[in-house]
C-alpha cells in the first residue's frame, strides 16, 4: 500500500500546492518605471558612460569625414595636373576611402546600440532581481509598472513603491560602486 501511495500519480499526499494561496490574500503593488528611471543611480552613471562614448566615436567620424573631405578637394584643386592613370588611381582611392567611412559609420552606429541594448537588459535584470528581493521581503505577489505605455491605469497611491524602490535600488548601487561591477563600458 505504501509503494502504491507514493508512486500513484492520482493521490495527492498533500491538500494545496505550496505555492497556492486564497486569491483574496493577493498583495499588488506598483512602481512608475518613468520617476525609477529618472531618479536610478546605475542608469544615470552607465548613461553618461554610453554619452560619452557615443560622442567620442561621433567626433572620431566627423575627423574622418573632414580628412575624406580634404584628400577630395585637394583632387579637385589638382586633377588638371595629372595623368589619366594618376586620376583613375585617385578616384579609386577616394571610392575606398569613403566605402570605408560608410562601414565604419555603420559599425559604430551597430556598437553603440549594441551597448544600449546591453544597458536595457543589464537595468531590467538589476531591477527585476531587486523587486524579487523586495517582493519576497514584503510578502508581495506581484509588482506592476505603471507608465504611460502599461495596462495599470490606475493605482492607489498605498500601493505605490516607487520611492523605496529607487532607494533600494540606489544603496545596492552604491554599495557595489567600489567593487568590480561597475556601469557599462567600452
Amino acid at each position: 500500500m505504501l509503494y502504491y501511495l507514493h508512486f500513484s500519480p492520482s493521490i495527492s499526499t498533500s491538500s494545496a500546492p505550496a505555492s497556492s494561496f486564497d486569491i483574496g490574500e493577493l498583495k499588488v503593488a506598483y512602481i512608475n518605471s518613468d520617476s525609477v528611471l529618472e531618479k536610478y543611480d546605475y542608469l544615470k552613471a552607465s548613461a553618461e558612460i554610453l554619452e560619452a562614448k557615443s560622442k567620442k566615436v561621433e567626433q572620431d567620424y566627423i575627423n574622418r569625414a573632414q580628412s575624406l573631405q580634404k584628400e577630395i578637394e585637394a583632387y579637385q584643386r589638382n586633377v588638371n595636373n595629372m595623368t589619366v592613370g594618376q586620376v583613375r588611381a585617385v578616384e579609386e582611392d577616394l571610392g575606398k576611402k569613403q566605402q570605408n567611412l560608410q562601414l565604419y559609420e555603420q559599425s559604430i552606429r551597430q556598437e553603440l546600440m549594441n551597448d544600449q541594448s546591453k544597458l536595457n537588459r543589464e537595468l531590467y535584470d538589476r531591477i527585476t532581481v531587486f523587486l524579487q528581493k523586495y517582493g519576497k521581503e514584503r510578502g508581495l505577489h506581484l509588482v506592476l509598472k505603471f507608465d504611460t505605455t502599461s495596462d495599470v491605469l490606475y493605482g492607489v497611491d498605498a500601493l505605490d513603491i516607487t520611492q523605496d524602490v529607487i532607494t533600494g535600488l540606489n544603496a545596492d548601487y552604491a554599495s557595489e560602486k567600489g567593487t568590480a561591477k561597475e556601469p557599462v563600458k567600452k
